[in-house]
C-alpha cells in the first residue's frame, strides 16, 4: 500500500483522534493537557501536525495508547511538503487544496470566469493573482505566481491524475492582461486539450441556463477515500464533504458537460475565438 501523503497522513490521524474523542468536548480535553481548545482543533483539522511526545498525551487522555501506525501517521504528518517555502503568501487553508491536488486521481471543474489554476499560463496568472483583493505586495505576487505554476506539475506525475474542465465561454472572452495575454492562454487551453488525460470543454452562451449558474467548483475525486468539492469565494473558499452535497456537485457537473460543445467543437471554438484576437493558431 502506497503511503500517505503528509495532508493525507495528518487528515486519517485527526479523524482518528476525533473518533476517539467522541462525545467529549475539545475545550476540556485540551484544558486536561494543558492545551489551548486551537492546538487540538489543529490536529483534529490537518491544519498542524503533532509530535511524538503530544501525541503520546493526547492518546492517554483519550484511553488509547500509541501504536505504529498511529506514530507513522504523525511522523508523515510533520514532513514538509514541497509548497512550504511558499506559504507565507497564501492563507492557511490553501493548504489542503493543494494537499487535494496532490492525492486526487480525477478533478472535475467547472469555472465561469478565469481559466483554471492547472492550466494557467504564467502571465495570466500573474494579471488575474495582481487583481485579487489581498494582494498587498510584490513579492506576494510572485510568490503566489511561483506556486501557482509549481502545481501544474502534478500534471506530469506518474500516474498523472485526469483532469476534466468545462469553461463558460466567458472564460474565452474576458481579457485578463489584456488581448495578448488572452492570446497566449487560448493557444495554451488549445494545446492542453489534446494533452493525454486532460478534457477541456466550452459551455457557449447559446447553451442556456444551466444547474451551476451561481459558482465555480471542483470536485476531488481520490482512490482510497471519498470525494471532496472545493466551492469558491473571495477569502478561499469552502469545503463539502457530505456525501449528498457531494452527488449535488456531481449532477451539476454531469449537467455541464452534457451541455458542453465535445471535445473537437471546444478546440475549434477556442481556435476561432483566439483568431478575433489575431492569434492563428
Amino acid at each position: 500500500m502506497a503511503r500517505p501523503t503528509s495532508m493525507a497522513a495528518r487528515r486519517e490521524l485527526g479523524e482518528e483522534l476525533r473518533r476517539l474523542r467522541g462525545d467529549r468536548r475539545g475545550a476540556d480535553v485540551a484544558a486536561a493537557l494543558g492545551w489551548s481548545e486551537s492546538k487540538l482543533s489543529r490536529i483534529e483539522t490537518a491544519r498542524t501536525g503533532i509530535s511524538d511526545a503530544d501525541l503520546e498525551r493526547l492518546l492517554h487522555e483519550l484511553g488509547a495508547q500509541a501504536g505504529e501506525r498511529w506514530r507513522e501517521l504523525a511522523n508523515r504528518g510533520r514532513a514538509r511538503v514541497w509548497w512550504a517555502p511558499y506559504r507565507s503568501s497564501v492563507a492557511e487553508r490553501y493548504d489542503e487544496y493543494v494537499a487535494f491536488e496532490a492525492e486526487a486521481t480525477l478533478m472535475c471543474e467547472w469555472e465561469a470566469q478565469l481559466v483554471p489554476g492547472l492550466l494557467q499560463t504564467d502571465e495570466y496568472a500573474h494579471a488575474v493573482i495582481r487583481a485579487g483583493a489581498d494582494v498587498r505586495d510584490e513579492e506576494t505576487l510572485e510568490r503566489r505566481t511561483a506556486l501557482r505554476m509549481a502545481r501544474q506539475s502534478v500534471l506530469s506525475r506518474d500516474p498523472a491524475p485526469r483532469l476534466c474542465v468545462v469553461l463558460d465561454e466567458a472564460v474565452l472572452r474576458r481579457q485578463v492582461g489584456g488581448p495578448g495575454v488572452l492570446r497566449r492562454q487560448l493557444q495554451r487551453l488549445h494545446d492542453a486539450s489534446r494533452r493525454p488525460g486532460v478534457e477541456v470543454l466550452v459551455l457557449p452562451f447559446a447553451a442556456g441556463s444551466h444547474a451551476a449558474l451561481t459558482e465555480a467548483f471542483v470536485i476531488f475525486e481520490f482512490a482510497d477515500r471519498p470525494p471532496v468539492v472545493h466551492s469558491e469565494d473571495l477569502i478561499g473558499g469552502l469545503l463539502r464533504t457530505k456525501e449528498a452535497e457531494v452527488e449535488v456537485y456531481r449532477e451539476a457537473f454531469a449537467d455541464l458537460r452534457a451541455r458542453a460543445l465535445p471535445p473537437d467543437e471546444t478546440r475549434e471554438f477556442i481556435a476561432l475565438t483566439g483568431d478575433e484576437l489575431n492569434w492563428i493558431d
